[in-house]
């Protein structure tokens, strides 16, 4: 446990010393999430009328009716949307993050402009993706526990076979299928048969949340409207800077560990040792 929170912190410090030359990076996430609540927002009607995320896949084996066949339609619509939007984000700005570790100045209009230049590929991942998602949610339903249990174990093994998809795909233009084997053939190449994070970022990001929590707790405890308000106010905020931050230093480590395994040296900032324990053995 401490040595995943030791190398965590040490990949999240080389993230940090990246983006603090590009701030500007953190314009991607926050266009991504607002995107992304909008067509939340949008889709909310239908989702919940249909209360289709509880049905996906309950009609299994039985015949399917017109309104099953329609929500899965919005299921899947809901899905690939916003799979393409946040695929579109990450990869403007992994696309920056390597700009920068092969010694130029990104700018958000490199990254828009990467990002637009990679479509096909991105819409076509966004559908792998979407697919993924709606079959996941299926085996989900099935059985509360049980379909609980292995939809989680798929879904890491699917989240570790295609770690590497977005650089792979901005870098090298592949389409989802090519990508999909390349990510994994890098994984292994590198890292032998691992298949589990090690980066211990998600406890520091856990850790800078319940920091973040404190201000709307104090505001409670004290019993004053004007207190308790202001405390919800500072920690919605530093909840929304730690989602953005945390974000971006998840995507520049993603570029950092493809530049490190495909080009054999690790970028500026970056040890290669901390970035060889970035995987450990299941």
């Amino acid at each position: 446990m401490f040595e995943r929170i030791s190398n965590g912190w040490a990949l999240a410090k080389a993230s940090w010393q990246v983006l603090k030359l590009d701030r500007e990076l953190l314009v991607f996430p926050l266009l991504s999430g607002i995107a992304c609540l909008i067509v939340m927002a949008s889709f909310a009607v239908p989702l919940i009328a249909g209360n289709h995320f509880e049905s996906i896949g309950q009609s299994a084996g039985d015949e399917w009716t017109g309104k099953d066949l329609a929500m899965l339609a919005v299921a899947f619509a809901f899905y690939f949307i916003n799979y393409f939007i946040i695929i579109f984000f990450n990869s403007a700005l992994v696309a920056c993050a390597i700009i920068r570790f092969r010694g130029g100045d990104p700018t958000l209009a490199d990254g828009f402009r990467a990002a637009g230049e990679r479509l096909p590929q991105i819409l076509a991942w966004a559908a792998v993706s979407a697919t993924v998602g709606i079959i996941l949610k299926a085996i989900e339903s099935r059985s509360r526990r049980a379909g609980q249990f292995m939809s989680g174990l798929l879904g890491m093994a699917w989240s570790a076979t295609t770690y590497f998809v977005i650089p792979i795909i901005v870098i090298e233009r592949a389409g989802p299928f090519e990508a999909i084997s390349r990510s994994l053939s890098i994984l292994r190449r590198h890292w032998g048969e691992s298949l589990a994070a090690n980066f211990g970022i998600g406890l520091i990001v856990m850790a800078a949340m319940l920091v973040a929590a404190i201000p709307a707790v104090l505001g409670v405890l004290t019993g004053q409207p004007l207190w308790i308000a202001t405390g919800i106010v500072i920690s919605v905020t530093a909840f929304i800077l730690v989602a953005l931050i945390s974000s971006a230093l998840s995507a520049i480590v993603v570029g950092a560990l493809y530049e490190y395994a495909t080009r054999e040296e690790p970028p500026a900032v970056f040890d290669a040792s901390t970035l060889e324990r970035a995987f450990v053995r299941q």
